[in-house]
Parts: C-alpha cells; sequence; structure tokens
C-alpha cells in the first residue's frame, strides 16, 4: 500500500514538473516576443548611442533571465546551487564554461553583470531571440576572426565575456575550439573557469523539453579559480602557440571537472 502511494506521488510530481516545463517554456517564449518586439525597439528609440543601448539591453536581458530561473525554482521544475558566486562580481572578466544543458546559458547571464556572451548565428534570426540578442549587440558565432577582435574589445572595455568554447551543448567527449584561447592570449585576460554540473540530466542537446527526468534536476554551478594565461604566453613564447597550449589545458580541464565526481 505505501510503495503503491509513494509511485503515484512520484508520477504525480513528474506530470507537475512536465506541465511547469512546458509552462516556463511559454513564458520565455511569450517574453521573448514582448521584448523583441516592443520592449527592446522602444529602447532603440530612446537610446541612440550604441554602447550605451547595448549596456540597458543587457541588463534587462540579466533581470530578466534572472526572475525567470526563480520561476522555475519556485515551481519544482529545478534546484541551483552557485559556489565561488563572488567570482563572478568582478569587471573585466573571460568566463568559460561546459555546457551540458540548455539552461546554462540563462544560469550565466542571470548572474553575471554587463555580460556580453558569443551566441550561435541562428538566434539572430529566430522571432524569440532575435530582437534581443541584436539590441544586446552579442558577439555571432559565425564572425570568424571578428569574433577574436569583438572578444578583444568587450574584455578592454570592461565587459564580461561569456564563451561555452566547445561552441555547442556538449555530446559525449568534451572537444573545445581555440577561439576563447585566441581571445585569451591576445588580451592577455586571465580565464574563470565555471562549471556546470546537473542531476539528474535534462535538457541536453538533442532532448525534448517534455523529457522530464524521474526527480527534481537540480544544478550545481562551481566558479573556479582563475586560470593565470601570460604563464602560458611566456612559457610558448608566441601567442600561436600560447593558444594551442591552452586549448589543450581548458579540454583536458573541463573534462576532468565536468566528470561526475571531479574536483570541488
Amino acid at each position: 500500500m505505501t510503495s503503491s502511494i509513494g509511485n503515484i506521488a512520484r508520477r504525480s510530481n513528474r506530470y507537475w514538473r512536465m506541465a511547469a516545463t512546458g509552462f516556463s517554456f511559454l513564458v520565455f517564449g511569450a517574453g521573448g516576443l514582448l521584448f523583441g518586439f516592443v520592449i527592446f525597439p522602444i529602447l532603440r528609440l530612446l537610446v541612440t548611442e550604441r554602447e550605451e543601448r547595448a549596456s540597458r539591453a543587457r541588463e534587462i536581458i540579466r533581470i530578466m533571465f534572472r526572475l525567470f530561473i526563480n520561476f522555475m525554482s519556485a515551481s519544482g521544475v529545478l534546484r541551483y546551487e552557485i559556489k565561488g558566486l563572488e567570482r563572478l562580481q568582478r569587471r573585466g572578466m573571460m568566463i568559460l564554461a561546459n555546457h551540458p544543458t540548455l539552461m546554462d546559458t540563462v544560469f550565466l547571464m542571470a548572474f553575471v553583470k554587463n555580460a556580453d556572451c558569443v551566441v550561435k548565428s541562428s538566434l539572430w534570426i529566430n522571432p524569440f531571440t532575435k530582437g534581443a540578442v541584436r539590441t544586446a549587440d552579442y558577439i555571432r558565432n559565425d564572425s570568424g576572426t571578428d569574433l577574436v577582435g569583438e572578444g578583444i574589445d568587450t574584455l578592454r572595455r570592461g565587459g564580461n565575456l561569456i564563451i561555452f568554447p566547445e561552441g555547442t551543448r556538449t555530446q559525449g567527449q568534451i572537444n573545445l575550439k581555440r577561439g576563447a584561447a585566441n581571445i585569451a592570449v591576445r588580451c592577455l585576460s586571465n580565464v574563470t573557469p565555471v562549471i556546470i554540473r546537473c542531476s539528474p540530466p535534462t535538457l541536453s542537446k538533442g532532448e525534448k523539453w517534455w523529457h522530464v527526468p524521474p526527480a527534481i534536476a537540480h544544478f550545481s554551478i562551481e566558479v573556479k579559480e582563475d586560470i593565470v594565461v601570460q604563464d602560458f604566453v611566456l612559457a610558448a613564447g608566441s601567442n600561436t602557440l600560447a593558444a594551442r597550449h591552452l586549448t589543450v589545458y581548458l579540454q583536458e580541464y573541463f573534462r576532468k571537472e565536468s566528470e561526475p565526481n571531479g574536483a570541488t
């Protein structure tokens, strides 16, 4: 009898989380349309200076993402904890993170002020996101050599640059691209690594939103100590070699730290 009641409770909770997840994405989409077609066009009319307009748009996005995460937490869709949050309160940071779930960008942009981000080019034409990414003046991931230059400009202006160096959500073994290391080396910017874990896994690449896990997803976000980039430049003797060595180091670093029993 007790076992049957427990099974019913677990099924009921799972159905609730499925409904709450669907409603959360509905809210996200409606918010994207509202801000994309109403709020941000008004902002573009009122603030003509590009850098100031982008800064205000990024702050609006940060607040909205923070409210969205709190809504999902309050509705029982997810739980989260952040270790080392105080290290995200600085300026001019280059933040590199692994990318296991669809929520990773939302989490980081909700807790990092004045955040610039390298985003997929498809988001620039998506009706739910194009208003936000264009007004906030984020960096397109298909901009080639311009990506490195724009990333360096962000850091030199004191902005915080968020990059998922895999370029997409993790599938199997982590494989980093060299763009992030090129920015760090050329700008001599230390790297602030962020390790994101989700248990049980959810919203990974190729997974539908209604495939909710058997228990509430718990996100653990850990801001690690900075990696000193100048050490790689001095040891390599050239920016090209330094970027190559840094990429190899970061790939192994994220591989180890992202394991379930990785260092904490």
